[in-house]
């Protein structure tokens, strides 16, 4: 009878808390501006899942970066794809929510690297502009908590410049997605824009602009690719589940879901490999906005 008595008097604190077992569970993703950022894509994924876990998986659109963190820290997010600065904050503000994938995907038009990306800052070709004579000029980002539309310009190009971006440039603002941040430059709307590398691939790939149209004056180092999370309180037959649905290699369903996001596998990634983009995020060190 003791070890049922102290089992029963321990306090409240040491009795393990209870997970979650959702009856439906809610996918969304940091909304990049392209095609790809149609869930109908996902959706034969969101069906595995659905069928291995015996319980709906709807995709949920969401109109920020913001609003995907905030889903998932409020649970009405369950799995989200996010970029790198996104997964790192939401992570601070709740160590719970694990990344466990990534898409190797197809070589884009600027880097081989299946499982990395870049920040690039662009330029219309015919606009015959530098570094140095875009000082005064109208920059674009893309969201305050996108990677490569953000983060890497603030805290790395700045360096470069040795400036803040607001004082560098006449005017700097935020587009919303990546897309929108190329079309404005092609528009002639802005005079350069930061982007990721793989969303002005698609954008070319898609026909609406032509690859030389833009031109690249500068690009950063390799950035990871976006992770895929989920809120580290859904219990655990659960969250293996979902594991097993992504690295289910010959799965036609995944393989359709891959193709549709011009990728080739899913890779395992976890919390340690977007230390560089958290090392960022908490550096003070040279001219951070």
């Amino acid at each position: 009878m003791l070890p049922a008595f102290a089992a029963f008097a321990a306090p409240a604190s040491a009795a393990p808390a209870a997970c979650d077992r959702p009856a439906r569970l809610h996918f969304s993703f940091s909304p990049q501006g392209n095609l790809q950022d149609n869930p109908a894509l996902l959706q034969p994924l969101l069906t595995e899942l659905s069928d291995v876990l015996h319980i709906p998986v709807e995709s949920v659109s969401l109109p920020s970066y913001g609003a995907v963190i905030e889903g998932l820290l409020s649970g009405s997010v369950d799995i989200a794809k996010l970029g790198p600065a996104s997964y790192t904050s939401v992570h601070q503000s709740d160590d719970t929510i694990t990344p466990f994938a990534t898409l190797s995907a197809e070589a884009d038009l600027f880097s081989a690297l299946p499982t990395a990306y870049y920040s690039l800052l662009i330029v219309r070709q015919q606009s015959n502009l530098s570094i140095e004579s875009l000082k005064g000029k109208k920059l674009a980002l893309v969201d305050p908590d996108s990677t490569s539309g953000a983060l890497i310009p603030l805290k790395l190009f700045s360096r470069k410049i040795n400036a803040p971006l607001t004082a560098y440039f006449s005017r700097v603002g935020y587009s919303g997605t990546h897309q929108q941040s190329v079309l404005s430059v092609a528009a002639r709307e802005v005079d350069a824009a930061f982007v990721s590398s793989s969303t002005l691939t698609t954008v070319i790939r898609e026909g609406r602009i032509r690859r030389d149209e833009m031109r690249v004056l500068w690009k950063s180092d390799p950035i990871p690719r976006d992770p895929f999370v989920f809120r580290g309180h859904l219990c655990p037959d659960i969250r293996q589940k979902i594991q097993k649905v992504f690295f289910s290699p010959g799965n036609p369903r995944v393989a359709a879901a891959l193709a549709a996001q011009s990728s080739e596998k899913f890779v395992p990634v976890s919390d340690r490999d977007y230390k560089i983009i958290r090392d960022l995020q908490e550096s003070d060190r040279g001219p951070a906005n």
